[in-house]
């Protein structure tokens, strides 16, 4: 398991260390429910330096990835970001990506442990294009900001005043007399900011987080509660919601990473055709289990028939304490309130539309 950069000020802070795709995550520090208010209604500190990036440079870098992805690179203006998926010839998933565009380069950011096979993926298809493929992890941090007083927070340390990013734009600051990138990051709240730091700094720009949140409620947020926000928000993860045999249009995708007026690239017939055809046999969906205690991959059931399976399971403040979950469900049974058996039963779930309303 690689360690965290910044193990030891997470051990200090009392946190609980579990692995992801290979990688030492924070699970908590033993503040599950404040950090979750925090990142309510204050402000939340996440370390996702565990995630993989990737560096592509050389004068094909853009025309090269945009012919990989299922998103726009080509037209895609400097200094803003994207999120993406990387399909097979079969149109399956190899993986998810957010892609940032800089002057220079390319940085593609990826699951813990997906890394080498996102790599692996792109060299199969490099051969006359003037691009070079880049590890780039150990020269990148990833600190995630989530709730309202993010911007108050920002306007402390950055020194001026901090104005709201909209999803996926980008600007740089100085932070703890460190360059930094500020990256619009909405999916799982309106006020979401990642701020990109050199690996080096990241022990910096961590304290100085720290201390001028003081005033403003900030806690740290481990992994579980992140998940919490995430399936709250309907937002799929690649490795616990979308594997391998996952086409993009099941797992919900559409517009958010999908072009559909851009050119060639690895599995787009098979994408377009999915897309001519108007649906998909079965799609992502939220589920309403109340009380019930089920784990990912619970067969559901409408009678006799499997209809889909769990693939997340939290329990929801925002859904008065019950648990829900995000799955797998087959087109017949999709309509919100449709009553779906757990397994064997009896136990009962209900299909809920995404993202929950809180």
């Amino acid at each position: 398991m690689e360690p965290l950069s910044l193990h030891f000020l997470h051990e200090e802070a009392r946190g609980r260390f579990i692995e992801v795709g290979g990688r030492e995550v924070v699970a908590d520090y033993g503040n599950a429910e404040d950090a979750y208010q925090a990142a309510r209604e204050a402000v939340a500190l996440h370390d996702a330096s565990y995630r993989e990036v990737l560096r592509i440079t050389g004068e094909d870098r853009v025309t090269f990835l945009h012919g990989m992805v299922t998103q726009e690179v080509n037209n895609l203006p400097v200094g803003t970001a994207a999120y993406a998926a990387l399909v097979n010839v079969k149109g399956a998933m190899v993986a998810d990506a957010r892609i940032l565009k800089r002057e220079a380069d390319l940085l593609v950011d990826v699951e813990p442990g997906t890394g080498a096979k996102v790599r692996e993926f792109l060299e199969k298809y490099l051969i006359s294009e003037d691009a070079e493929l880049h590890e780039a992890t150990a020269d990148h941090g990833l600190l995630r900001l989530l709730g309202p007083r993010t911007g108050a927070l920002l306007t402390a340390v950055l020194g001026t005043d901090f104005a709201p990013l909209p999803h996926h734009a980008t600007r740089p600051g100085t932070l703890a007399g460190q360059d930094v990138l500020l990256v619009g990051n909405t999916r799982l709240e309106p006020h979401g900011v990642d701020v990109w730091v050199p690996r080096a700094g990241l022990e910096a720009v961590w304290r100085a987080l720290r201390q001028a949140g003081a005033d403003l409620g900030l806690k740290p947020l481990g992994f579980e509660t992140l998940e919490l926000l995430r399936v709250e928000a309907g937002v799929p993860r690649y490795g616990q919601d979308m594997v391998d045999t996952t086409i993009p249009l099941e797992a919900d995708l559409g517009p958010s990473a999908i072009s559909y007026n851009k050119g060639c690239y690895i599995g787009q017939e098979v994408i377009a055709r999915a897309t001519f055809r108007g649906h998909m046999n079965r799609k992502l969906t939220g589920l309403l289990l109340g009380d019930v205690e089920a784990a990912p991959g619970t067969e559901l059931r409408r009678g006799e028939k499997k209809v889909g399976w769990l693939t997340s399971v939290v329990r929801s403040p925002a859904q008065g304490g019950q648990r829900v979950a995000l799955g797998y469900v087959h087109r017949d049974s999709l309509e919100p309130g449709t009553e779906l058996t757990l397994a064997q039963g009896p136990e009962t779930v209900k299909v809920a539309a995404l993202p929950f309303k809180g």
